[in-house]
């Protein structure tokens, strides 16, 4: 068997082509909720509602920066929406990671449609909320613009006195998009 400078070629052109295919892939981004501080109570007879600023932090494992669209982050407890946060718009490098402070209203009357699951919750310093955003953005490969949609769910034990993050658990889902 003799060496063939053709198959050498062909062979290392297939194994770089290999490797920058599955370091192409896109990955989901990684989100963890650091933090919700409570900044202000609004009285709204007979409830009031509270503002809190939820930090976020937001990896993007990819070897391509993202630039994304505002969007809603909406709150749930015992299925009932109880407030939403603005997503602004904006963008982030390839491989790095940020905090998003996202200004939040939670609504008290919310609460009250599950009065008796609440206090429980209150009394035993645990409380389950879940939270789902949809973000979509581009990224950009070379001159190529991809489009995107994650979709982010969130199940979140909190401290309903203290509002410290006890347990968290986020799936994010992300397509690319054909463009059109």
């Amino acid at each position: 068997m003799s060496f063939s400078w053709s198959s050498a070629v062909v062979g290392a052109a297939t194994a770089v082509a290999t490797q920058a295919l599955l370091a192409s892939v896109p990955k989901d981004p990684i989100f963890h909720l650091v933090s919700i501080k409570l900044t202000s109570l609004k009285l709204n007879l007979p409830f009031s509602d509270a503002e809190v600023i939820m930090t976020i932090h937001v990896t993007n494992p990819n070897n391509v920066p993202i630039s994304y669209n505002s969007t809603i982050l909406s709150i749930f407890y015992e299925g009932s929406l109880i407030g939403t946060a603005d997503v602004k718009a904006g963008s982030q490098s390839a491989k790095s990671c940020q905090l998003l402070q996202l200004p939040a209203t939670l609504k008290s009357k919310e609460f009250a449609h599950h009065a008796s699951k609440f206090l429980a919750d209150v009394a035993r310093r645990e409380m389950v909320m879940n939270a789902t955003v949809d973000i979509e953005g581009v990224a950009k490969v070379l001159v190529y613009k991809h489009r995107f949609r994650c979709h982010v769910k969130s199940r979140v034990i909190v401290d309903p006195v203290m509002f410290d993050v006890i347990e968290q658990e986020n799936k994010a889902e992300m397509d690319l998009l054909v463009i059109d």
